[in-house]
């Protein structure tokens, strides 16, 4: 293991960690520029998360221990998902054992124990947001799956760090798979997410939360975590699509220390522009009623399925 590996897999983290409320922020900051409302201040995410931390935990007479291990095991899934995405250098420590398709089974480990907190208590409302969280997950993954084969065999490995540092270092050119397959995680992360349309993050609508659902019952430091990790999802899943689709900038392997300086600037850069396409996104368009979200995410995952016959017939 190098020592520059080390500082890759150090700063990632790091930024992972300390990034995620600061572009949660952003894009809730953007979305209240669109809809001309007062715009919240950056760090309202980082106050709240430390507001949470330091006051009292309430927890139910019926939670089991899994109802109290869940969201640190939610937490580190999403912080080892963050260590696992090459969002500012490919050469990681974990690169050997950076499998994509492990990636997919730790966003799904923590939505199980997630979905299985939330049915502990036995309240409705946690039940039905668990119950609507994997049917989501069902059929997000089938296309986030396709969408990363079809990386895959462009790149011809399914390591993550391999697949960036592959297009990163081709001529630029036109990929009308990965345009397809660009559109199809957009859905994808959107609805993983839980952002409009297919779920309204700053909404308590018992009749159609999804991901706030499941959070009711927790508080202090447990709904910190948990709300930091969801913070981290987002993040996590924007720098897989920078990986896969903007992969420029990224310190590769042959790469020194000055590059992965830079890089720093060039993800803040991309998160920047990310936050505000998000947030028009959400601004554009209207929440779909919750037996409209399949027909959303069949949607996505037949545009992950055209990219891949793209590929294979156009080798495009």
């Amino acid at each position: 293991m190098k020592p520059f590996e080390i500082l890759t897999q150090i700063l990632e983290l790091i930024a992972a960690l300390a990034a995620a409320p600061l572009f949660l922020g952003w894009i809730n900051k953007c979305r209240a520029w669109l809809q001309n409302r007062s715009a919240p201040s950056l760090w309202l995410p980082y106050r709240g998360i430390r507001k949470l931390f330091f006051k009292d935990a309430v927890i139910a007479e019926t939670a089991s221990p899994l109802f109290r291990i869940a969201p640190y095991i939610v937490f580190g899934a999403m912080v080892l998902a963050a260590a696992i995405i090459p969002s500012m250098g490919t050469g990681l420590p974990f690169a050997a054992a950076a499998d994509a398709i492990a990636l997919v089974g730790l966003l799904a480990t923590a939505r199980v124990f997630l979905s299985l907190a939330a049915m502990d208590i036995g309240t409705a409302f946690g039940t039905l947001g668990a119950r609507r969280e994997m049917m989501i997950g069902f059929l997000a993954e089938p296309a986030l799956l396709m969408v990363i084969f079809v990386a895959s065999l462009i790149s011809a490995t399914t390591a993550l760090p391999a697949i960036t540092e592959n297009l990163a270092t081709q001529h630029l050119g036109l990929y009308p798979s990965l345009a397809f397959t660009g559109i199809a995680f957009t859905m994808v992360l959107l609805a993983e997410n839980a952002r409009i349309p297919i779920d309204n993050p700053s909404t308590h609508l018992e009749l159609t939360m999804i991901h706030e659902a499941m959070l009711l019952e927790y508080s202090a430091r447990h709904l910190a975590l948990m709300e930091w990790a969801a913070a981290l999802k987002l993040f996590n899943y924007a720098c897989i699509g920078f990986a896969l689709f903007i992969p420029w900038g990224v310190s590769t392997g042959e790469s020194g220390p000055g590059a992965l300086l830079a890089s720093i600037p060039l993800l803040a850069a991309k998160l920047a522009v990310a936050g505000v396409a998000l947030a028009v996104i959400e601004t554009l368009s209207a929440k779909l009623r919750v037996f409209r979200a399949p027909e959303f995410l069949a949607t996505a995952f037949l545009l992950a399925v055209l990219g891949l016959l793209v590929h294979l017939l156009l080798g495009a």
